[in-house]
């Protein structure tokens, strides 16, 4: 298991939509990014801003794992293409995450693999969120 210590972020986001347009977003940080809703717009709708959540954890941690196992110097990219596939039938949700993790570099097929295992089963708060069962606590107001 690969261990990390760091420095607290703050974190969220709060979208915004009016009566028309689309949603707009800014993270408590300040970001902002404009979210798109038809097929045809270029942009982020929701469903790939899941993707990239997922898929700039992945490259953060497998680059964060490389570290740890002191093999960052022969690393040269990580690639994550994250794509998904929607159940068929029930509640509208993401039922496979379809993830092509390119690490490359002077390493080994076994510290290859150890990088991605480190990254998506011990460091990525998004994939371990994704595969866990994270409570929601909703309160609506006026």
């Amino acid at each position: 298991m690969v261990e990390l210590k760091g420095k607290e972020r703050q974190t969220g986001a709060q979208a915004v939509l009016g009566r028309s347009g689309f949603p707009q977003v800014t993270s408590v940080t300040g970001g902002e990014i404009g979210v798109v809703t038809a097929p045809s717009q270029a942009g982020f709708n929701p469903l790939d801003l899941l993707y990239a959540s997922l898929s700039a954890c992945l490259v953060l941690s497998a680059r964060m794992a490389a570290a740890k196992m002191g093999v960052l110097d022969k690393l040269t990219e990580v690639t994550a293409d994250v794509t998904g596939t929607k159940a068929a039938g029930g509640v509208s949700r993401v039922e496979t995450f379809n993830i092509v993790l390119a690490i490359k570099g002077d390493l080994d097929e076994e510290t290859r693999k150890a990088i991605a295992h480190a990254a998506e089963n011990e460091i990525c708060t998004i994939s371990n969120t994704i595969r866990g069962n994270p409570n929601f606590e909703t309160t609506v107001v006026g």
